[in-house]
């Protein structure tokens, strides 16, 4: 498994169709994201722990997937910047 940010952009004229068409998808879909709709950005964002870019990708309604971006995101520990500082040196 891995961390997935997903933004999906929308325009006002398909944020209700978007919102029901996840609200299908069941309760647990909505509770993953959170949106800037009511200050007029229409923009849905998560991050997700899926098996891949894929999986991610598949939780959005179809109308959306085409101009989501996807993108892998890590959590670094203090030993992980170490070691890139020693790789880098």
């Amino acid at each position: 498994m891995a961390f997935y940010m997903i933004t999906s952009a929308h325009e006002a004229e398909q944020c209700l169709d978007a919102l029901d068409e996840m609200r299908a998808k069941g309760p647990d879909m909505l509770n993953k994201f959170v949106f800037g709709c009511k200050e007029g950005d229409h923009t849905g964002y998560a991050i997700v722990d899926e098996e891949s870019r894929g999986a991610a990708l598949s939780l959005l309604p179809a109308v959306l997937q085409e101009t989501a971006c996807i993108t892998r995101v890590d959590k670094f520990t203090p030993a992980d910047i170490e070691s890139f500082h020693a790789k880098a040196a």
